[in-house]
């Protein structure tokens, strides 16, 4: 079957690719073992340079490439000129800071004259060829993340992107091919899912890191756990914003306007929860909702668009059933709740949907507990700090929080108990190359960004000697 790219503004196929036999991914395979045999042995400063140089196209073309990911998936253009730009620093972060978070380590010499040894330290060794299974949310964002410290610790890359998305992801392909890259350092597979058991089974590759959807994360995991292969697994997230008395209000319900509503709705990390303490709820409920209401839902090439389609008619029906389930279990639209209808352009023909608020809910709604995918909110009233707790842990993902409280015993508390790879004190969760990203329960597991993330997929090696290193102790220290 081919791989299409379609517009979700219009519905309209834009084109369609042809997967790739068996016999070419057995060549793609074999360049990429190929490729890391002499590229492991590159210094970080030629790594440095090759990934400074994808920076640089990638900001040069920046324009170009938001324009494609608007046609291919519905994000609004800014968006995606935004994502293109945090790319460019996610590139250039890692080429400055790579070659320090993988420094050599060195215990002290007590424990080492404690092992028995004249000398001994720690090497971060690439492990080898990475497949990459990614979504089409942030097409080119979650690439980059995974790409750039895995290049910058001498891995090779296979990127098996969402298959709705296929020209953004060879766009990637070609970026590090332009850039200078050895041939089969990064290379695109244009393939359906079903082709992802038998990649990953290849012995040459080596590890596997996938962000997606908790049924695609338990199959690639069930699949690298029976080849005992390594896996980072950042899947789903029902995020609660958390509003205390202490908070300021106003900034509270602006900021949950786009945390919510942030790439259409559509991110793991987008809050999704409103857990807003009694004695300010009225207060930000009325703000959040109209400043919801107020969004401006249209075509996404158009710079003045707040909320574009849904990427697809499945993610959007998906929605639905979620909303007419909570309203049939007796749930409030207190804004949204439909298609949009007659907003000054020709919606109809793509995948929109209204900015929603919903109240009123209770656990035996299916939204309760299953993750929103589009600019759907819930909210919810509590009466102190342990309730918001426990309705904040009430859900079996854990990516990440958000916190709005002024005092300091409610930061410590939330810090301490909540069940989340982060917690986000009066503001939005956002992802930073400096910052460790992922999460616990069913969000998960091992991390991405900073020096967490550049570390999963390395050989953490000890080096030890008996007598003293022939040439001295930082004889064989990293280049």
């Amino acid at each position: 079957m081919p791989i299409a790219s379609s517009n979700p503004a219009t519905g309209e196929t834009l084109k369609t690719f042809d997967p790739l036999t068996p016999e070419e991914i057995e060549t793609r395979l074999a360049r990429a073992r190929a490729a890391f045999e002499d590229y492991r042995t590159t210094s970080f400063g030629d790594r440095s340079r090759l990934v400074r140089a994808a920076a640089d196209l990638l900001e040069a073309e920046r324009d170009e490439v938001a324009r494609t990911m608007t046609t291919e998936m519905g994000k609004t253009v800014v968006a995606a000129r935004a994502e293109a730009a945090k790319c460019v620093k996610a590139l250039r972060w890692y080429a400055e800071r790579a070659p320090e978070l993988l420094a050599d380590e060195h215990p002290s010499p007590a424990d080492i004259e404690d092992s028995g040894g004249a000398a001994a330290f720690v090497r971060y060794r690439p492990l080898g060829v990475v497949l990459a299974v990614m979504p089409w949310n942030f097409p080119l964002w979650q690439v980059i993340r995974f790409a750039a410290p895995a290049l910058m610790a001498g891995n090779t890359g296979l990127l098996k992107h969402a298959s709705n998305v296929p020209q953004t992801a060879l766009y990637l392909e070609d970026l590090f091919r332009r850039a200078g890259f050895p041939e089969g350092c990064f290379q695109t597979l244009l393939v359906g899912s079903g082709a992802v058991e038998g990649i990953l089974r290849d012995p040459r590759v080596a590890a596997a890191t996938l962000t997606g959807s908790e049924p695609a994360g338990r199959s690639v995991a069930a699949v690298a756990g029976d080849e005992i292969k390594k896996t980072v697994l950042e899947l789903g997230g029902s995020d609660p914003f958390v509003v205390m008395p202490s908070a300021d209000v106003d900034k509270a319900a602006a900021v949950a306007v786009t945390a919510r509503t942030q790439n259409n709705g559509q991110s793991c990390i987008a809050a999704k929860r409103f857990i807003v303490h009694a004695d300010v709820h009225d207060a930000f409920a009325a703000r959040f909702t109209e400043r919801m209401r107020a969004l401006r839902v249209g075509d996404p090439m158009d710079e003045s668009t707040d909320v574009g389609p849904l990427s697809s008619e499945r993610g959007r029906a998906d929605l639905e059933e979620l909303v007419d389930d909570a309203t049939a279990k007796g749930a409030e639209v207190l804004c949204g709740g439909r298609r949009p209808r007659d907003l000054g352009g020709n919606l109809d023909a793509g995948w929109f949907y209204e900015p929603t608020v919903l109240g009123g809910i209770t656990p035996e709604m299916r939204i309760h507990r299953e993750e929103a995918f589009g600019p759907v909110a819930t909210l919810y009233r509590v009466s102190g700090t342990d309730e918001a707790v426990a309705l904040a842990n009430d859900v079996p993902f854990g990516l990440s929080s958000n916190v709005w409280t002024d005092d300091a015993e409610e930061q410590r508390r939330f810090t301490r108990d909540i069940e989340a790879g982060g917690v986000y004190f009066n503001g939005m969760t956002a992802s930073h190359p400096a910052m460790p990203f992922g999460g616990v329960k069913r969000s998960g597991y091992g991390r991405e960004l900073s020096g967490h993330g550049i570390r999963e997929f390395c050989n953490v090696t000890t080096v030890w000697f008996g007598t003293a290193p022939a040439q001295g102790p930082g004889a064989t220290a990293a280049e």
